[in-house]
């Protein structure tokens, strides 16, 4: 689907976060901005050089006094005129300024706007756009990474790759049902098999890096089980490195789901303490369990807990059971008491520890990573959307069937085409207003 145009008027919005701070911007795109400067600060800067200016009122009163600063288009972030003005950053002040703009006639920016102009005027891609708001939203060092890179057109790049190799593809495909008594002995010498066999190893390797940038992005929901007085709350304060829950003797303290966010190699937990899963007649305690298993339908990874002394029972079994269809781990608790050692058991996915005194976290931890498929993707993470791993993973299945039917050729290149249109989506080649629309509208205003 083609972009629309963007809008002409002009939009404005304070540009830095709530609050108070030394320089507050707000930031002015749309065509002509000569006008409004006028009534502002007197006269446009010249493009791209700071200037000292004065924010004046309807009255030619000074609002504040800072800097300047005039992007000409296209050479500014959105493609159109850009005007940033540098203010001291009171709240009441920078709405003062924000206000004259509008009565100047600009009108306030919806969410995401800017970056939605950007992406209209062909400054920046879709995805790129994307990972403007992760940047903002990056709660890891390693997620910030991975989202420069996407942000810098890395992840763009690889996309635009794929959808080039199979663009010439297509062609061949397409040309040979020109010749239909040559076909197969055509596509054979051009060896299109191998061509779309390489296609397919850099797709496995695009859409890999993009699942290790998912992980950074979104992290992972834990959700700790088990019957009570078996050490959850416990394990929790070891995760989080500090008291998150209150820790008793007492069976069922834990009436609610506690949740702490943590990070493991950058990797943001969402871990979540439940109240003990058993029978009771307690109606606080009844809706704490039914809290739990609510908990379990959102979680990436479970925790069973079980007491390393007696290990997995009927109790234990009847919860495993009812557990849904994802990954988890049975963590065998308290063998400060009974002498064993800490050790992880991949093969069953066992792993036996102290919550008390945090012997064994560590392997506990590892495993977490290996379990989601982290492998460590250090400089080589996209910053990936959900949307984006399951444009991927389209992607893939039309190529897989693209093998499945070659030598007939309507079938294959309609598959390619189906493949191609999915990549393209990424990077908004192919993409549906409604898309847009919920995209941006999930950004910060000014931004």
């Amino acid at each position: 689907m083609a972009k629309r145009p963007p809008r002409s008027d002009t939009i404005a919005a304070i540009a830095t976060a709530p609050g108070r701070g030394g320089i507050g911007v707000v930031r002015v795109s749309g065509p002509d901005l000569a006008t409004l400067a006028e009534g502002l600060i007197g006269t446009l800067p010249a493009p791209r050089q700071a200037r000292f200016a004065r924010f004046r009122g309807e009255a030619d009163e000074i609002i504040d006094e800072g800097i300047a600063l005039y992007f000409r288009a296209p050479q500014s972030f959105t493609g159109e005129d850009v005007l940033e003005l540098q203010g001291h950053g009171g709240p009441q002040v920078l709405q003062m300024i924000l206000a004259r703009c509008l009565a100047l006639g600009a009108r306030p920016a919806q969410p995401g706007e800017f970056s939605r102009r950007a992406f209209l005027n062909d400054k920046i891609d879709l995805a790129q756009a994307e990972s403007i708001a992760d940047l903002i939203d990056a709660q890891s060092q390693e997620a910030a990474r991975s989202a420069v890179r996407s942000l810098t057109g890395e992840f763009s790049r690889g996309i635009h790759e794929l959808a080039d190799a199979i663009v010439n593809l297509r062609m061949l495909v397409e040309a040979t049902l020109d010749f239909p008594e040559e076909e197969i002995d055509f596509l054979e010498r051009a060896d299109a098999i191998g061509k779309l066999s390489e296609i397919r190893a850099k797709l496995r390797d695009v859409l890999g890096r993009a699942k290790q940038g998912a992980l950074l992005r979104e992290g992972l929901h834990v959700v700790l089980v088990g019957q009570p007085n078996v050490g959850k709350s416990s394990l929790l304060n070891q995760l989080a490195g500090y008291e998150a829950a209150i820790v008793t003797e007492v069976a069922g303290t834990t009436r609610d789901a506690v949740r702490e966010a943590i990070q493991i190699e950058g990797i943001p937990l969402h871990v979540t303490d439940t109240a003990g899963l058993r029978e009771t007649e307690d109606p606080v305690e009844k809706i704490g369990i039914a809290r739990t298993w609510t908990a379990l339908e959102r979680a990436d990874v479970v925790l069973l807990l079980v007491d390393a002394s007696h290990g997995v029972g009927d109790q234990e079994s009847a919860i495993l059971a009812r557990l849904p269809e994802i990954p988890r781990l049975t963590v065998h608790n308290k063998i400060d008491l009974t002498g064993e050692p800490p050790r992880a058991d991949a093969g069953r996915d066992e792993i036996w520890l102290s919550a008390k005194n945090g012997v064994g976290v560590d392997l506990l931890k590892q495993r977490l990573l290996v379990l989601v498929g982290w492998q460590n993707a250090g400089e080589g993470a996209f910053m990936a959307r959900r949307r984006h791993l399951d444009a991927l993973r389209e992607a893939e299945r039309h190529l897989t069937l693209s093998a499945e039917v070659f030598g007939r050729l309507e079938l294959m290149a309609e598959e390619l085409r189906l493949a191609h249109q999915a990549l393209s989506s990424i990077t908004g080649e192919f993409t549906a207003d409604d898309l847009l629309g919920e995209i941006f509208s999930r950004f910060c205003i000014g931004k």
